[in-house]
């Protein structure tokens, strides 16, 4: 559109500070939205790049990512501390190499709260890059995957604030992740162990560690006043 003396006039949009644009921007819940908001210009692009440096929580789960754009997306997300990419009925087709570009991110320190519920494309390998860079975690959700104790040790090692923890499924974990888990991590307060293929006796064992941890869902079965013999 021209304006007098035959100059472009400028879009009314265009006039927008980028912080109002970023505000615009978080409102999204798409982000194929955010992908073709940040091809229009230069100015949008500033503004969809500050919307996601300032967000707090991530959750790609219901979307169809791939590893190179999830990664690049949490890259973005300085100031992330909850990231979700647990697998739904459309699913996240996340892998090891996800994982690792993701442990990459300058946020990864700070998160506190990571779920990869039912991600079947990762291992050990990828769960470990992660985890043993999040050293703020309190919350973790691998339920559903083929982790093993490997990843456990790890999460032992790296993770001391953890609070809860889900090991829905996680069929190849032992008694030793378990114990691993319960004797480094002294602030566990819940674990998930619903379908897991460990004996009962184990969970008495975890209570003799830490009497206050609730086993999920199997706590009311379980008690050390009338498990363990008195001496």
């Amino acid at each position: 559109m021209e304006g007098k003396g035959g100059m472009v006039a400028e879009a009314e949009i265009e006039r927008l500070p980028v912080d109002l644009l970023a505000h615009i921007f978080s409102l999204l819940s798409s982000f194929r939205d955010h992908a073709r908001a940040s091809g229009v210009c230069r100015k949008w692009r500033g503004g969809v790049e500050q919307s996601l440096a300032s967000r707090e929580w991530l959750s790609f789960s219901g979307w169809k990512m791939d590893d190179a754009s999830t990664a690049r997306l949490v890259c973005a997300a300085y100031n992330l501390k909850e990231l979700n990419i647990a697998r739904s009925c459309w699913g996240c087709q996340i892998t090891d190499e996800g994982l690792y570009k993701i442990s990459l991110a300058k946020c990864v320190r700070n998160l506190t709260s990571i779920s990869l519920w039912g991600l079947a494309g990762i291992t050990d390998k990828g769960v470990i890059q992660l985890v043993s860079r999040a050293m703020s975690l309190q919350n973790l959700n691998i339920g559903g995957t083929f982790i093993t104790d490997e990843s456990l040790y790890a999460i032992a090692k790296s993770c001391p604030q953890l609070k809860t923890i889900s090991l829905w499924s996680c069929r190849h974990v032992t008694e030793s992740g378990l114990n691993m888990l319960v004797n480094k991590c002294r602030r566990l307060e819940s674990i998930n162990v619903w379908g897991m293929r460990v004996p009962v006796d184990c969970f008495i064992s975890l209570l003799s560690i830490s009497p206050a941890l609730q086993i999920k869902p199997m706590s009311h079965h379980l008690s050390i006043g009338n498990q363990l013999p008195v001496s």
